[in-house]
Formats: C-alpha cells, structure tokens, sequence
C-alpha cells in the first residue's frame, strides 16, 4: 500500500474528531466524499486504523482519581510474567500496562474514584495477583497533557 500525504493528513483529522462526515473530511482535503470514504476504508484495512472511540470525561463518571503503580515480580520466569500479564489484564481499574526495563517489572495507569476505592482495588485486586514482589503507588496531583492523538 501506498500512504501518501494525503493519506497522513487524513489520519490527522480523524484522530482529532473520528465523528467528523467524509463530506466535512472531503473539504478539508479537497478531496470527493467518495475518495475520502475509499481512503478510510484502505486506512482500516492495512492496519492504520485500530478503532474509533469515545473519550469519556473522567470527572463526569467520577472516575478522576490517576494512580501509576510499578510493580516488581518475585522473579522473572516466563510462568510468573505470563500469569501476572493475565491476570493483571482482566482489572477494570487498570487502564494501561507496559513492562519495562529497570528498576521495576510494570507500570500500570490505575483509574479509580478517591483514595478509598485505590486502597480497596490494591488490597482486594493487585495484591491477590501472585508472584508480585512490590509495589510502588504514585498519585497525579494534576493531568498537564493528555492526548490519544499520535503524531505522523
């Protein structure tokens, strides 16, 4: 496939606002509406587009609350790491996991209500998961950027 300007400015405007009409799209890019619909539909099936989504506001859903946990396993067999990935996948609470090199084996983005529902999910949830050594818990005073948008 071949992904042209066209095509990365396209990508662009949709991460902005997926909701935008192949018409508003078409304008934009000077493009036709059915040009537009042929691009997106080549853009979702080679793979560059994974999905669309709502960004739901956290406060509304009184889910504000941002909590970033490194986690350190017992040790570093491939049993233990496969079985943390596994379970730690199935928490609602946990919005991202990345396993990393360093210090510590995981991060995890935790998304909860207060300090009280934090505690709650650490002693009821991440705690029960076997084979985690530590845990080492940091608290969002302030978002200062989020973004889902990638640059191209």
């Amino acid at each position: 496939m071949v992904f042209d300007a066209i095509d990365k400015r396209l990508l662009e405007y949709i991460q902005q606002d997926s909701k935008q009409t192949n018409k508003e799209l078409s304008n934009k890019l000077n493009l036709s509406v059915t040009a537009v619909y042929e691009r997106i539909k080549k853009l979702e099936r080679e793979g560059f587009i994974d999905g669309y989504i709502a960004l739901v506001n956290k406060e509304k859903v009184q889910k504000n609350f941002i909590v970033f946990c490194h986690i350190k396993l017992v040790q570093h067999s491939q049993d233990y790491v496969f079985s943390f990935e596994k379970q730690v996948a199935k928490l609602n609470e946990v919005l991202e996991c990345y396993h990393l090199s360093g210090d510590y084996d995981y991060l995890l983005k935790v998304l909860v209500k207060d300090m009280a529902a934090f505690r709650d999910f650490m002693v009821k949830k991440l705690t029960t998961i076997n084979h985690i050594g530590s845990t080492h818990s940091m608290f969002v005073i302030n978002e200062v950027k989020h973004t889902t948008v990638i640059n191209i």
